[in-house]
C-alpha cells in the first residue's frame, strides 16, 4: 500500500529509472501476491526470498542477499518504507554501502522500545538522507532526535493515497454478500500483536470481549494462520464457534479488506495502518495497545486508544455500538498526493 503509489508516480513522471525489490519477508500468498495484484504493482524486478525467522535470522538474511543486489545494481538511491524488519536491514546495508537512504514514512515513535518495530523506526531514521514524514508528530520527534531541517520533509500519508485511488473499487466488492453482512451491522477486528493473541489467557480474554460485543454486533476477524492455529493449541476452537455472529475468516484482500472497513460499525485494532485508514474512513475505531506511533490518528481522527484492560475495551466497545462513537476529521496533507510531493522532493535531490 506504501510502495504502489510510489512506484506509479515514478512511472507517471517518466525520469527515474527504479527497480522493485521484494525482500520476501512477508511470504504468505494470501498476505502478499495478491497485493501486487490488487495494487497493480508489476511482479518485483528482484525478490529475495528470505522468509520467515526469528529477528535476527531474518534482519541477517536480507542484509547479505541485499549486499550482493548493491553491489550489482549500484543505485543513486535506496528508498525504504514502513517499519518491518526489511526496512532496518535494507537501509543498514545501504548505509554502510554509502549508498544514499530515503525513509517513507519516518519519524513515527511509539515510545515504547519493547515493540521490535520501534527500534526499527529508530535506527532507520538515525542512517537516513532523506526523511519523509507523515503527520507533524514525526517532525517533532526528528527534531528532538537532532535531525536536521534540511533532511525532512512533512508529505502526508502514501498509504492513503492507496486508499483514495482503491476505494471505489473497493465499494464493487461483494465480500459482504459473501459473508452474509449488511453495511454497519458488524464489528471488524484485526489483532496480530503477541501480547494480545500469542497467550492461552490473552486469547481468552478476546474471546469474553467477543462475547459481549456479539450482544450487540456481528464480528469479523480476518485471522492470521498463527492465532487460528494458537486457538486450537489452546484448546479454544470449541469455545470460539459457541460465540454467535462471529465471523473467522482467512486474510483478506486490499480491496476486501478496504470494504471490510468502510462498512464497519466499530474497528477494533492493534495495528498502525488501520488506525489510519479509519481515521480517513470516519469509522470509530479502538487500538487495543497502550501506546500508538500515530497519534494524529486520536488527537484529529476516528481512533481511541483503550489499552487491553478487558474492562476497559468492552465498555469502550459498546459505547461505540450505542452510537457514542469518535467524530474525526482527516488530517492535514491526507489527501492522496502523498507520493506526487514525494517523487517532486526526489526530482529536486537527485537532478
Amino acid at each position: 500500500m506504501k510502495v504502489a503509489p510510489f512506484h506509479h508516480e515514478l512511472v507517471k513522471r517518466g525520469n527515474f529509472q527504479s527497480v522493485i525489490l521484494h525482500t520476501g519477508q512477508h511470504y504468505d500468498e494470501k498476505m502478499s501476491q495478491v497485493f501486487f495484484t490488487e495494487l497493480g504493482l508489476p511482479k518485483p524486478d528482484i525478490y529475495l526470498g528470505v522468509g520467515s525467522g526469528s529477528h535476527a535470522e531474518q534482519t541477517a538474511k536480507v542484509m547479505v542477499a541485499f549486499e550482493k543486489v548493491l553491489q550489482d545494481q549500484i543505485p543513486d538511491l535506496v528508498v525504504v518504507v514502513g517499519d518491518v524488519n526489511s526496512t532496518l536491514a535494507c537501509s543498514i546495508t545501504a548505509a554502510k554501502l554509502l549508498v544514499p537512504v530515503a525513509h517513507i514514512e519516518a519519524g513515527l515513535r511509539s515510545g515504547d522500545r519493547t515493540m521490535p518495530e520501534e527500534i526499527n523506526r529508530i535506527v532507520t531514521d538515525s542512517i537516513s538522507d532523506l526523511l519523509f514524514v507523515s503527520e507533524p508528530s514525526g517532525m517533532h520527534n526528528l527534531i528532538n532526535e537532532g535531525v536536521p531541517d534540511e533532511k525532512m520533509f512533512l508529505v502526508g500519508n502514501i498509504m492513503i493515497d492507496s486508499l483514495v485511488t482503491h476505494l471505489p473499487k473497493a465499494m464493487q466488492s461483494n465480500v459482504l454478500m459473501e459473508l452474509g453482512l449488511k453495511p454497519k451491522s458488524y464489528t471488524l477486528v484485526t489483532l496480530h500483536r503477541p501480547s494480545n493473541v500469542d497467550e492461552p489467557e490473552s486469547l481468552e480474554k478476546i474471546l469474553r470481549l467477543f462475547k459481549a460485543i456479539s450482544e450487540k454486533s456481528e464480528i469479523v476477524f480476518p485471522i492470521h494462520p498463527r492465532t487460528r492455529k494458537m486457538f486450537e493449541q489452546s484448546g479454544l476452537t470449541a469455545r470460539v464457534k459457541e460465540i454467535k455472529g462471529l465471523h473467522l475468516v482467512d486474510p483478506q484482500g486490499y480491496i476486501e479488506f478496504l470494504r471490510l472497513m468502510k462498512e464497519a460499525s466499530l474497528v477494533l485494532t492493534d495495528s498502525g495502518g488501520v488506525q489510519e485508514e479509519t481515521t480517513v474512513l470516519g469509522v470509530p475505531c479502538l487500538t487495543m495497545r497502550e501506546n500508538t506511533e500515530r497519534p494524529i490518528t486520536v488527537e484529529v481522527g476516528t481512533n481511541e486508544l483503550v489499552g487491553t484492560d478487558e474492562d476497559e475495551v468492552r465498555e469502550a466497545a459498546l459505547g461505540v455500538l450505542s452510537g457514542k462513537g469518535k467524530a474525526g476529521k482527516i488530517p492535514q496533507l491526507w489527501d492522496g498526493h502523498t507520493a506526487e510531493r514525494i517523487v517532486s522532493q526526489l526530482g529536486e535531490v537527485l537532478k
